[in-house]
C-alpha cells in the first residue's frame, strides 16, 4: 500500500457540553451520571500499548487517593490530598485521557479540560459550596504550586508506573517509556523512595 492511501489516525470527537436545565436537583443528577464515565473510560496509554482490560480512569484516581493516605509526611494536609487525587482527571469524564501523540497542544488539552470543569461546576452543580471546593481542588493540582499539589502530582507519576510494572510482569511486557516519563521525575522525599524500591524490584525480578 502506498503511505498516501494510509488513512491518518482517527481524530478524538468530543461530546457536546452539557446544557442547563435550570433545575438544580437534575442537572447535579446528570452530574452524577457522567461520573459513571470516569469507571467506564480506559487510559489512552496503555490501549496505545495493546494491554488488554487496562485500567480505567477512576481505576488510576482511586489508587492515588490509597497512597495519599500512606504518606507519613505530617507537613501536608493528607485530606486535602485525597480529595485532589480523586478530582484531579475529573474533566476527563466529558474530554476523556488525550495523550500527546493525538495532535492536541497543551495549551489546547488545558482549554478542553477547563471547559469541562466549568460546565460541571457551575452549569450541572450550579456553582453550590461543594462544586466550588471542587473546581479550587482541581486548580490547585492544575497549578502545581502547593506542597499538596506537587505531591499528588508525584503519586500520578508514580502510579503509572506501579501500572506498568504490573501489566509488565501480568502480559510479559517490556514497557521502559513509562518508568523513564515517571520515576525520574519524582521529586517528594518519601515517593521519590517509594519509586527506588519500585525500580530495585523490578531490577531484581521480585516484585510479589
Amino acid at each position: 500500500m502506498d503511505e498516501s492511501e494510509i488513512a491518518p489516525p482517527a481524530k478524538r470527537v468530543f461530546p457536546p457540553l452539557y446544557v442547563s436545565t435550570g433545575d438544580a436537583s437534575i442537572d447535579r443528577l446528570a452530574f452524577f451520571h457522567v461520573l459513571e464515565k470516569l469507571k467506564t473510560q480506559k487510559r489512552t496509554g496503555w490501549l496505545d500499548n495493546k494491554i488488554p482490560n487496562a485500567e480505567s480512569i477512576s481505576d488510576h484516581m482511586y489508587r492515588m487517593a490509597l497512597l495519599a493516605m500512606c504518606t507519613s509526611d505530617s507537613t501536608l494536609d493528607v485530606s486535602k490530598c485525597v480529595m485532589m487525587a480523586v478530582v484531579h482527571d475529573l474533566a476527563e469524564a466529558q474530554v476523556g485521557d488525550i495523550t500527546p501523540h493525538e495532535g492536541i497542544s497543551k495549551q489546547e488539552k488545558q482549554r478542553l479540560e477547563a471547559e469541562a470543569m466549568h460546565n460541571f461546576v457551575h452549569d450541572m452543580l450550579h456553582s453550590s459550596p461543594a462544586a466550588l471546593r471542587i473546581e479550587a481542588l482541581w486548580n490547585e493540582y492544575e497549578e502545581g504550586e502547593t506542597d499538596e499539589a506537587k505531591f499528588v502530582k508525584d503519586l500520578d507519576r508514580l502510579e503509572m508506573a506501579l501500572q506498568a510494572r504490573e501489566y509488565e510482569t501480568t502480559h510479559a511486557l517490556d514497557l521502559q517509556p513509562f518508568f523513564d516519563s515517571s520515576l525520574p521525575r519524582l521529586r517528594h522525599s518519601e515517593v521519590k523512595q517509594w519509586g527506588e524500591d519500585l525500580a530495585q524490584t523490578r531490577s531484581n525480578g521480585h516484585d510479589r
